[in-house]
């Protein structure tokens, strides 16, 4: 009788992420909006932030966060296959970032494109690329997270200047040997589309003199429906993970949610039933990044060794769409 064949799993090769070297911290955005530091830290968990100077672009920071993820992964960028980056502040609508990244890095070989999930971009990238990979179709993959938020925030308006902060986050896949991603979850709700939102700049409102006097090219969102939605979504979607694969959440050593903000995460994590101690957050420092986020929360957990070899993972992320997803891997 033939062996059984094993199924082949994809996991990650190398991180890398990358943030702006300017902070502003909550005592800074006391002095150009009504707010306080510690109205901030208490409902959000923020601390500071970073944020871009002008000029600086989604595939600057992509770039960079992807240079590192090659070099831990040890592999050059002409021999890379597929780029995607998950962004919603992309540099223009076209060409793509990726196209932009690839041009920067040098890796000409490789297919590109875009992906558009909000926040939950990371989760939604590596889960695509994951099928590619899968197929046979690619051998490798950077996958890539990347934002310039404070280019889109209203900062006049207290209730969402104070959460968001640029960044990128990057890792690179391939067919492993051991580990691996385990199972995967994702899903969506159109219904929920205008409880985060930017109204202006695509082909319903395109940009004008109309549109800029409106405030339309700035993220607006509910932010008490959005904290319903996320703590509900992201909590069961960690759990589908958890028994499509047949781990037991005691198993589970490090859980890596979307950084949106402390109250959400604490309600996932209670909801899902998943011990605060084994939640990995790095809000406090960067604020709401969000496709960067997971990634960049993933890179910083490893190097803080809360995740090492063997270990159960999980990454789960919420954001505009609506949309949520999870991964859970072993590292």
């Amino acid at each position: 009788m033939a062996a059984a064949r094993r199924t082949k799993r994809i996991g990650i090769l190398g991180l890398g992420m990358y943030v702006p070297p300017k902070v502003l911290t909550n005592a800074d955005l006391e002095k150009i909006v009504e707010t306080s530091d510690e109205w901030i830290r208490t409902r959000t968990g923020i601390r500071e932030r970073r944020v871009a100077d002008p000029g600086t672009t989604t595939s600057d920071l992509a770039f960079e966060a992807g240079q590192r993820a090659l070099r831990q992964a040890r592999l050059q960028p002409k021999d890379v296959e597929l780029i995607i980056v998950a962004t919603t502040t992309p540099d223009m609508l076209f060409p793509s970032t990726s196209c932009l990244v690839q041009q920067r890095l040098g890796a000409t070989k490789a297919v590109c494109f875009d992906l558009s999930a909000a926040c939950s971009g990371s989760v939604f990238g590596m889960v695509t690329a994951q099928q590619y990979l899968l197929s046979g179709r690619y051998r490798n993959a950077l996958v890539i997270g990347a934002e310039v938020l404070s280019g889109f925030i209203d900062w006049t308006d207290r209730s969402t200047c104070v959460l968001f902060g640029d960044g990128a986050g990057a890792c690179v896949m391939a067919p492993v040997s051991r580990g691996g991603i385990l199972a995967t979850d994702m899903g969506s709700d159109g219904r929920a589309a205008e409880l985060l939102y930017m109204p202006g700049g695509g082909s319903k409102y395109p940009p004008s003199h109309r549109s800029v006097e409106q405030r339309l090219h700035f993220l607006r969102m509910n932010g008490t429906e959005v904290f319903k939605h996320a703590v509900r979504h992201m909590a069961d979607s960690a759990g589908h993970v958890l028994k499509a694969a047949k781990v037991k959440r005691e198993q589970v050593a490090c859980f890596i949610p979307h950084q949106a903000n402390t109250r959400i995460i604490e309600a996932v994590a209670k909801y899902a039933k998943l011990p605060i101690e084994k939640v990995f957050m790095n809000l406090q420092r960067y604020g709401n990044t969000s496709a960067a986020s997971t990634l960049i929360a993933l890179y910083e957990a490893v190097e803080e060794e809360r995740i090492r070899r063997g270990d159960y993972v999980v990454m789960v992320a919420f954001g505009a769409g609506m949309t949520w997803g999870s991964i859970l891997l072993q590292w």
